[in-house]
């Protein structure tokens, strides 16, 4: 997965906005004001910070050596991950996953309310297009 497909990946996540509250080098994805991702765009390779649960870092570190804890960001929670470095789309798009889904979890109802409807919503819109 490339810089660009790890973006567009990450957009395509209900409620996702991307920021650049770091700089022009560090771009941002939240859901419901809270970052799940970022994405140094000056890194080479391309490196990316992911939330994970502290058990599962451990163990995505200790399975591969592409995975490390979080560069600058508290290190039981996230991990750095170098993204072109051979580790499999799928697992990548189940760490995004898995970041997104802890950062909603940890939403007020409220948001998290909004958050499924808008789901709900955008996925009518897709299947109303085909």
């Amino acid at each position: 997965m490339d810089l660009a497909q790890f973006r567009e990946y990450c957009l395509g996540k209900a409620d996702t906005i991307e920021d650049l509250p770091f700089g022009s080098d560090v771009l941002v994805f939240k859901v419901g004001g809270k970052m799940f991702a970022l994405a140094a765009l000056d890194e080479v390779p391309p490196t990316v910070n992911l939330k994970c649960d502290p058990d599962l870092a451990l163990d995505l570190r200790d399975r591969h050596d592409e995975v490390r804890p979080g560069y600058h960001m508290n290190k039981k929670h996230w991990n750095t991950v170098e993204i072109e470095a051979g580790i499999p789309d799928i697992e990548l798009r189940k760490m995004i996953d898995h970041s997104y889904e802890l950062v909603v979890k940890g939403l007020p109802k409220v948001k998290v309310k909004l958050a499924a409807r808008s789901r709900r919503s955008s996925t009518a819109t897709r299947r109303a297009r085909r």
